[in-house]
């Protein structure tokens, strides 16, 4: 299996257009082709700024051309869950043309849109993604070849890798911060070449605080993770 990651930008997607017009984005939970009225069904999480500006983005999504139907399935502050159908895009024609898949969420931001496409051998990959740059702009950020082993592992593990995920998302900006400079500057090097002092002067507070931070952001990710060890399979 060939895993693509693409940056993709579509002239026909009612999604990106929103985006770069309003700082709202969207993630999908669920997608579906119909084919009897050839229309993509989707249920997507929306986030915004402030609720004012999600108000905004869904008023303009709903008067795009190219949206079908949009309904609105729960909102709260700068957040909503919505049911759409659209027509079916060019780049969506061209993933069911190749016989390829989708493996992962769509997320769509800053007028781009995050897609992960499997394709079962590398030559239908190319093929797929000559014919994809007819209609489309995208930048392949990852490709990677899969052997069978690593589907089934990938697949039996879910649940540790979303703890892991889950580990990442509690950490807040400072801790995370606090930790990738801390990283970068070679603290956890032996021997350091940087030490508390040297992240105290990065972030302009004091050793104490720094350290504070540091051993929080910590806590957060190794709970996560002798949890994600436990479930390994």
């Amino acid at each position: 299996m060939i895993d693509l990651t693409l940056d993709m930008t579509q002239y026909d997607c009612p999604f990106i257009d929103t985006t770069d017009d309003h700082p709202v984005s969207f993630t999908a939970m669920q997608w579906d082709f119909n084919n009897r009225s050839q229309e993509l069904e989707t249920r997507m999480l929306v986030e915004a700024p402030d609720r004012s500006t999600l108000d905004d983005g869904l008023h303009a999504l709903a008067d795009h051309d190219h949206m079908h139907t949009l309904e609105l399935l729960s909102k709260r502050g700068d957040r909503a869950q919505v049911k759409t159908t659209i027509g079916e895009t060019q780049a969506m024609a061209t993933v069911r043309e190749y016989d390829a898949y989708i493996t992962g969420p769509f997320h769509i931001e800053d007028g781009s849109e995050t897609w992960h496409v499997g394709v079962d051998d590398g030559g239908l990959a190319d093929d797929f993604l000559a014919e994809l740059e007819r209609h489309n702009e995208f930048g392949i950020d990852s490709r990677r070849t899969y052997e069978l082993g690593e589907l089934f592992d990938l697949l039996r593990n879910a649940g540790p890798a979303i703890s892991l995920l889950e580990g990442c998302r509690n950490l807040s900006t400072v801790e995370r911060e606090t930790l990738s400079t801390a990283v970068e500057a070679g603290y956890f090097n032996s021997p350091r070449d940087a030490n508390l002092s040297t992240l105290a002067a990065e972030f302009d507070i004091s050793k104490t605080a720094v350290s504070k931070n540091l051993r929080r952001s910590q806590q957060k990710l190794l709970e996560n993770v002798i949890r994600a060890m436990a479930d390994l399979e």
